[in-house]
């Protein structure tokens, strides 16, 4: 399978950049990472953090999806489309952290401190990548930096 196969399946289409749609992805993206920043991770907690931190990051991919013009429709369709941008360490952590989230809104699985711990830290770390390498604007101003 690759992203052309979710063009195909309608699961994402074509477009036009759309500008004020990033911006407010990169802010709302932006928002759960200061939200998630001082939020304690117990047995409690570990699946609905680890859960906001997948957003945060899908909310980057997207971003950067329709930064190349493209409305997606299918989370696992970011997979393929950042082994098309040529980021596949990027995209097997992603599609990595999907399958937990999945885990956890369809299946009830329960996620361990350390999974959360692990996805609180790859998700910051690939969410400041993926910015540094596809987002060259600021989320506030829409000002290159």
């Amino acid at each position: 399978m690759n992203f052309s196969d979710f063009i195909e399946q309608g699961k994402v289409r074509k477009g036009s950049p759309d500008s004020a749609r990033i911006k407010s992805l990169m802010e709302t993206s932006n928002n759960h990472l200061r939200f998630l920043k001082d939020q304690k991770i117990d047995n409690i907690s570990a699946a609905s953090i680890l859960v906001t931190y997948y957003e945060a990051l899908r909310e980057i991919v997207e971003a950067v999806c329709l930064k190349d013009g493209f409305k997606v429709y299918s989370h696992e369709a970011f997979t393929y489309f950042l082994k098309e941008k040529g980021e596949p360490v990027i995209a097997l952590k992603f599609d990595s952290m999907r399958k937990l989230r999945n885990a956890v809104n369809y299946y009830g699985e329960n996620v361990s401190i350390n999974e959360a711990m692990a996805g609180r830290k790859d998700s910051v770390e690939l969410i400041k990548e993926i910015k540094e390498k596809f987002l060259d604007e600021e989320p506030k101003g829409g000002s290159r930096k």
